[in-house]
């Protein structure tokens, strides 16, 4: 996302970390180190390139917020949306990054840490700092990024409605007799067309392909009476769009809508259960309840949601032993799914977001089973 077309300012970021900052310390740690990635997006508006440089914003109860950056992209970093609420550290080629971040810490305390960090970045801190313990972010502080605000819901609600417009346009081309690269490039494009500046991923499962849930998009030709698996999204204004919809070429067998309309009973099911005070396994349940019913619960081989926002997969997962209670402002995808190895799959979903009665979608692209040409 452009940092012209950031819509949250330096008090804002200021906010978001002082708000991290005294989380972590509710949690018993002594700070937070955040790497490059969804979580320095979201606490500075910075997206730097994750190399092997060390780029790590230290945040530790009692001091300012410091960014520690390689010299040659302190440019870049001054110039973040969140910039004006921390210190910049730098530290040039041939020097000791590691050095430099470690009076930032306190030499005996325990630190979470970006899932996303290098390996090669927490050992240079342990050899600086041996008496230091770490823990993962979404370990220690899984409601980081979980819930969002009016503007966050905004951006996320435009996402849905492009990755709607895409699903919309993808109804009127061709499907038998293509490659299923070809369709997945008309999905990058669709998405591209409608807004997106970053596309994650264009599954497109043909046949027996669609019971492979994360099928990459390959060479297979497509062919009428095949079911097929559309899974696709990307980043819009700076925030995810994930939406999975099944189409048939041609009319569809009777067990194939029967199947399909066991997964879209399942997904209403599994939306119906989002509300304040539920646990987020209590979604996964309410969907796999309704496709064990039916005598295919072996057949639903994943999780039923994942969080979304500055990146497409994050906290919170609607899955068996999640007990974190949804409170309003949370976003995440419900999508359940039949697969039949040798066959075909059928997946339906949707982003929601909880509110204070229950939840609302920011999808609404028509759910049954579409057919296509």
């Amino acid at each position: 996302m452009d940092h012209d077309s950031d819509p949250f300012t330096a008090a804002d970021y200021a906010a978001r970390m002082a708000a991290a900052t005294q989380a972590a310390a509710d949690a018993g740690l002594a700070g937070l180190l955040v790497a490059p990635g969804p979580d320095l997006a979201h606490l500075t508006g910075y997206r730097p390139v994750d190399t092997e440089r060390l780029t790590l914003l230290v945040l530790a109860a009692g001091q300012d917020p410091v960014l520690v950056v390689p010299s040659l992209e302190a440019p870049d970093a001054e110039k973040a949306p969140g910039a004006g609420a921390l210190t910049l550290r730098d530290w040039a080629d041939g020097k000791n990054p590691y050095a430099v971040a470690a009076p930032l810490l306190d030499v005996t305390g325990r630190f979470g840490v970006s899932d996303n960090a290098w390996a090669l970045h927490l050992l240079g801190l342990q050899r600086e700092l041996p008496t230091t313990t770490y823990a993962s972010l979404s370990d220690a502080l899984p409601m980081l990024r979980a819930v969002k605000d009016e503007r966050e819901l905004a951006r996320l609600a435009a996402a849905g409605e492009a990755a709607d417009a895409a699903y919309a346009q993808i109804l009127h081309v061709p499907f038998a007799g293509r490659r299923e690269s070809e369709v997945a490039a008309d999905l990058d494009a669709l998405l591209r067309v409608h807004g997106h500046s970053q596309v994650d991923f264009t599954v497109v499962g043909s046949g027996p392909n669609g019971a492979n849930p994360h099928h990459e998009a390959g060479d297979r030709v497509i062919r009428h009476g095949d079911m097929v698996v559309l899974d696709f999204g990307g980043l819009k204004g700076g925030y995810g769009s994930d939406i999975s919809r099944t189409v048939h070429v041609g009319a569809p067998t009777e067990e194939e809508q029967r199947v399909h309309d066991i997964v879209r009973e399942a997904q209403l099911a599994g939306v119906a259960a989002a509300r304040p005070g539920a646990a987020c396994q209590d979604v996964d349940r309410a969907a796999r309840a309704v496709i064990t019913e039916f005598g295919y619960g072996e057949r639903f081989i994943h999780r039923t949601g994942h969080g979304i926002g500055v990146t497409t997969h994050e906290p919170p997962y609607m899955v068996e032993g999640e007990e974190q209670p949804l409170v309003p402002g949370m976003c995440f995808s419900v999508e359940p799914g039949i697969y039949l190895p040798g066959r075909f799959g059928v997946r339906i979903e949707d982003i929601i977001t909880v509110t204070e009665n229950g939840c609302r979608s920011f999808n609404n692209a028509p759910r049954e089973l579409a057919v296509v040409e």
